[in-house]
């Protein structure tokens, strides 16, 4: 069975009728009112939106949204779960220099990079949307809100992901002396 269709259909029997109503308003500017009013669990909502291709396997944020403005904490935890777990997969596949490379540039930077870090990651492509997302997750912890949007960057680049675009980032945000860290740190550990 395919996964995320198993987390639609998990969100689905998780909402009250109230909630149903909300997502269904939410829904106003994606989905005709005739439509919508034919609509009566979250598992038919949910059909449409895959439709009309509003909400797809890699294409969750519309969903994240929704969720959240209904707050419910316990479904968006169901929907990072389901996200971070397609992560392994694209870390699976760095060959080994790589990710250990990148593993190393990882720790340098969440032990050097402070308030600062969001200029790092929006440097490295990522979205404000995920990177709510990852804040929303992590509220008070910012070397993992740090750590997660790295992962999400690693995710995000795949095979493409490498060490020295790490450095380039750090270097295009002016933070020379922690591309400077990263840098003596991946020589020292190569010896």
């Amino acid at each position: 069975m395919d996964p995320f269709l198993s987390l639609l259909h998990s969100l689905s029997v998780s909402l009250s009728d109230n909630e149903l109503s909300a997502l269904k308003f939410l829904c106003l500017s994606k989905i005709g009112k005739r439509k919508l009013e034919s609509v009566k669990t979250g598992s038919d909502l949910f059909t449409i939106l895959l439709e009309q291709r509003e909400i797809e396997r890699e294409k969750v944020d519309f969903l994240q949204l929704m969720i959240k403005t209904i707050k419910r904490e316990d479904l968006i935890m169901q929907l990072q779960e389901f996200i971070e777990g397609g992560q392994g997969d694209v870390v699976n596949h760095l060959d080994e220099k790589e990710k250990r490379q990148q593993n190393v540039a990882f720790e340098v930077i969440c032990d050097n990079v402070g308030k600062n870090w969001k200029m790092l990651v929006r440097r490295l492509g990522i979205s404000d949307a995920k990177i709510d997302r990852i804040l929303t997750a992590n509220p008070y912890n910012l070397q993992e809100q740090l750590m997660q949007s790295l992962r999400e960057w690693q995710k995000w680049k795949g095979k493409e992901a490498k060490a020295a675009d790490l450095i380039k980032a750090l270097r295009d945000c002016k933070m020379n002396l922690v591309a400077d860290k990263v840098e003596h740190e991946l020589l020292q550990r190569e010896d």
